[in-house]
């Protein structure tokens, strides 16, 4: 018994060394590696640009973006990036009014949006919905794309240009889904930490 336990001491004395230091480099590259492929592949950081999103995001607001490869199944009131070239080179955040198969109504006397017959209730619009941008309403969506405005509605240019349209969802860059670095508030010039969270 003896000559076994002095076997075991004698083996824990030999320890190689530099083995602690191997495995600690060993799981930092590996846990570097897991986020750059998360990253890469899963969800993105991305920057508001602008003020269309007011006053649910505002400009400088970094975005937590869920990549369109593992999120395609778009849902009214959904905020996402998109880009499409012909009408502007950057990514653009808006927030999904309707989707394939529905039909769009503005009334931009009262400043109403109708959603297939029904008026929406929209308590994150910044104002009503008076400008018109070029696109003959009522719209019907096609499949397998979507209808997007901003939430600072006469400040904002989306799904009512004509340039825009309604968007193939493989336009989509992702889905928002958490508020990971506050800009500064448009009205204060302040950021609100407050605000750091999921985006609903």
């Amino acid at each position: 018994m003896k000559q076994q336990e002095n076997r075991k001491e004698t083996k824990e004395e030999q320890k190689i060394p530099g083995r602690d230091l191997y495995e600690w480099v060993q799981a930092l590259v590996c846990s570097v590696l897991a986020v750059v492929v998360i990253f890469t592949f899963g969800v993105r950081l991305i920057g508001v640009d602008g003020h269309s999103m007011v006053p649910t995001l505002q400009h400088g607001d970094r975005l937590l973006v869920l990549n369109s490869m593992f999120y395609d199944d778009y849902q009214y009131g959904d905020i996402v990036i998109l880009t499409k070239e012909t009408f502007l080179s950057a990514p653009i955040v808006k927030r999904v009014i309707a989707v394939g198969g529905q039909t769009v109504d503005i009334d931009f006397e009262s400043g109403s949006v109708y959603v297939d017959g029904k008026l929406l209730n929209e308590p994150y619009i910044n104002e009503l919905t008076f400008q018109e941008e070029g696109v003959e309403f009522p719209v019907v969506v096609p499949e397998g794309s979507i209808f997007v405005m901003g939430d600072n509605r006469n400040h904002s240019d989306d799904s009512r240009n004509s340039r825009l349209g309604t968007v193939d969802t493989r336009y989509v860059i992702g889905k928002a889904v958490f508020l990971a670095f506050p800009g500064p508030d448009v009205r204060t010039e302040e950021r609100d930490f407050g605000r750091i969270g999921v985006i609903a």
